[in-house]
């Protein structure tokens, strides 16, 4: 079976990914209500009741909001560090099924290989994730990789290797600086906090890793995401890809609209 991955929406309202290898189903981020994710869960054929496990980045609500719906009806498997995890289980009554790992080991759950790597954010431990499964030449078990990276302030060199050898890359672009700059919603304090080394990756820095980084990988499809609902925009973004498509005709790019209520962006492995 070929691997099926869905962006169920993301921006600074809400992340969440399906990842389906054929084998195994899980959710990577959880960051809408439980009612939420399973009604985007419901529009591609699937549903909580169908996951196999949840996988958590970090503890901000953007990102982890539906785990106590699903924890309420549902003793789904939550994979998080031990800070993530006691940040968020500190909100919640019911204990949660937590599977705790530790940030820069590599783990397996079920058909799933998984490398945990830290990124530069304010959280407690934020951390990505590459998902790979699979197995070369096999017609019933097509490889696959997947770098799941939002949430950071600029890009380490552990971050620019791990990326190297995965198929998927979903990474953020969040803010356009002029259009970030020119905000009258947001205080300086929280432009400083947004632009700062534990914030977010502008456009232009994020075009800058691309450019250079696609050139020494195996990617082959590009989702851009996490983009701010006010200090960016679809337009900008996708002249930036386009760019990149020109230099690398064999790109495949989405970029993940934040301004529409239920986003489904698609990638088949």
């Amino acid at each position: 079976m070929v691997a099926d991955f869905k962006i169920l929406g993301s921006s600074s309202s809400g992340n969440s990914a399906f990842l389906n290898t054929g084998h195994s189903k899980i959710l990577i981020d959880a960051g809408f209500s439980g009612k939420q994710i399973n009604e985007r869960l419901n529009a591609i054929g699937e549903s909580i009741d169908t996951l196999d496990g949840v996988f958590l980045t970090h503890e901000h609500s953007d990102h982890s909001e539906g785990v106590r719906g699903i924890s309420k009806r549902y003793d789904l498997p939550i994979f998080a560090n031990r800070d993530t995890a006691d940040a968020i289980q500190a909100k919640l009554k019911k204990n949660i099924n937590w599977k705790i790992f530790q940030t820069g080991t590599d783990f397996t759950f079920r058909d799933i290989k998984i490398r945990s790597y830290s990124l530069p954010h304010d959280a407690y431990d934020p951390v990505g994730f590459n998902f790979y499964w699979g197995e070369p030449n096999d017609l019933f078990s097509k490889e696959g990789s997947l770098a799941w990276v939002t949430d950071l302030g600029y890009i380490p060199e552990h971050v620019k290797m791990h990326i190297q050898d995965v198929q998927t890359l979903v990474i953020e672009s969040n803010f356009e600086e002029r259009l970030l700059k020119e905000d009258t919603k947001r205080p300086l304090s929280i432009k400083q906090r947004i632009r700062g080394r534990h914030g977010h990756l502008s456009n232009e820095t994020t075009l800058e890793f691309l450019n250079e980084a696609i050139a020494n990988s195996k990617i082959e499809c590009l989702h851009i995401a996490h983009l701010s609902k006010d200090c960016n925009n679809v337009d900008l973004v996708l002249k930036n890809s386009q760019k990149l498509k020109e230099k690398y005709t064999h790109l495949e790019i989405h970029v993940v609209d934040p301004n529409l209520e239920f986003t489904l962006t698609s990638g088949n492995f």
